[in-house]
């Protein structure tokens, strides 16, 4: 049986800054929460310029949410308050499942070429 369905709704992402300064592009999570359920948040985090995202996502809560990072390109250093740490790679997902009381810390570090490449839900 096929079920044809419609597309209801079409966004563009919109460029948006994060962390101490990172420069990414936000497909939905802003204006668009309300017709979200469970809410949902994908940025894209991709720039050729290291001054648009080496400041980083510094230490800060999550409290309770979920996020999936995957690398295109570049690394990212992760870190949390418990001492978890590591570095996500091209190619690498991370799931992370945020407890309450506990921050961590993204920074992005891009490639030898300067590129940093990922997106995170």
């Amino acid at each position: 049986m096929t079920v044809t369905r419609s597309i209801r709704k079409v966004w563009r992402s919109r460029p948006t800054i994060e962390g101490a300064g990172v420069h990414l592009k936000r497909a939905f999570g802003n204006q668009e929460v309300p017709l979200l359920d469970p809410f949902l948040l994908l940025d894209d985090f991709r720039s050729n310029e290291p001054s648009k995202y080496l400041p980083g996502f510094p230490w800060h809560p999550h409290r309770g949410i979920e996020t999936i990072t995957y690398v295109l390109q570049g690394n990212v250093e992760h870190g949390d308050s418990m001492g978890n740490r590591g570095d996500i790679t091209p190619g690498d997902v991370q799931w992370m499942t945020a407890g309450s009381g506990i921050v961590h810390q993204e920074m992005p570090k891009g490639n030898a070429q300067g590129r940093m490449g990922g997106f995170q839900l």
